[in-house]
């Protein structure tokens, strides 16, 4: 399970760095570096320009290649030891990994697609998506196979469970209206000053985009205050509490790095930054999520129940008292 877990920690890091540097190849305006030309650059899988937007560009293709061959790798380390407990079956790793491996093929295609429309605004929103399930695939075959603290976790804790599958809706939906914002002309500054907007620019349609993912992450806020308080009150176990501690860090600090964006007229270093921290918050509670939904695999308490004597052909026949 060890080298399973170390290929799926790979391929997440991968994952985390591309969707990353995909944003820098958007606020560097590099996303037509290599013209409409995929998945060569002008001709060459080697350009030897060194025009910047273009190498840039480059680069966040050699990164997909990375992560597909690590997706690749994890997929055929699952199937190698899926006879082992945790890989293969329903709850194993190896079903989300050969997910990931279709996600990536849809990743790729959509990354051909958004060239060739020339940053098709929808587009690229959707490719940021896939990325995103594909991210979460990758922290579900990481969960399952020990990983983030699985591997001491004894049970799960189904009411985190249900708070976290709210929270994973809620950060979607805030990552989908944050790339809308992002790639929408004019929605970035449509809505000036912070928490609320002391000026209002452009269409409806601008401003409405970019106030819906400003109350969407305030609701994911508070939903994640909640959701800490009520697990450190139940006592959840530790690593799942660590978790939503995590989550709730992330959110308050892109709270406040959006906050610096707004204010200081969307530089590219914080616009960097938020989506970095953004990706970072969708790892983190998806993590909630699939921490909080673990089993206790059968063990020795599982044996000693299966073997006592009620379970035995003595046993006295249910329903018959003494």
């Amino acid at each position: 399970m060890a080298p399973v877990r170390r290929l799926a920690y790979l391929a997440l890091f991968l994952g985390f760095a591309q969707v990353v540097f995909g944003a820098v190849v958007r606020i560097t305006g590099s996303g037509m570096g290599c013209g409409d030309h995929w998945p060569d650059c002008f001709g060459s899988l080697t350009p030897a320009s060194r025009a910047p937007g273009l190498l840039i560009e480059i680069s966040h293709r050699y990164g997909a290649v990375a992560l597909s061959l690590a997706v690749l790798a994890l997929i055929v380390a699952a199937f190698l030891s899926r006879k082992v407990s945790g890989v293969g079956g329903p709850g194993g790793v190896l079903r989300p990994a050969v997910l990931a491996g279709v996600l990536v093929i849809a990743a790729a295609i959509f990354g051909a697609i958004t060239v060739k429309l020339e940053l098709h605004a929808l587009i690229v929103v959707t490719h940021l998506a896939i990325a995103m399930a594909l991210l979460a695939v990758l922290v579900v075959a990481l969960v399952r196979a020990g990983g983030f603290g699985a591997e001491d976790l004894a049970d799960g804790a189904q009411r985190i469970f249900r708070a976290g599958r709210i929270a994973v809706a809620l950060t979607f939906a805030a990552l989908v209206f944050g790339a809308l914002t992002a790639n929408v002309a004019g929605a970035p500054i449509a809505c000036q000053g912070f928490p609320w907007c002391r000026a209002i620019e452009g269409s409806s349609t601008q401003v409405g985009i970019h106030i819906t993912h400003r109350v969407i992450a305030f609701l994911l806020l508070g939903h994640l205050i909640g959701m800490t308080v009520g697990s450190r009150r139940r006592g959840d176990p530790s690593v799942v509490r660590r978790a939503v501690v995590t989550a709730l860090g992330l959110v308050v600090l892109q709270v406040l790095v959006a906050a610096g964006m707004v204010e200081m007229r969307l530089p590219a270093m914080l616009r960097s930054l938020h989506q970095a921290i953004g990706t970072a918050l969708w790892i983190a509670v998806v993590a909630v999520a699939a921490l909080a939904r673990s089993r206790r695999p059968l063990g020795a308490a599982a044996d000693i129940v299966r073997e006592s004597p009620s379970r035995s052909a003595f046993a006295r026949p249910e329903g018959v008292s003494t």
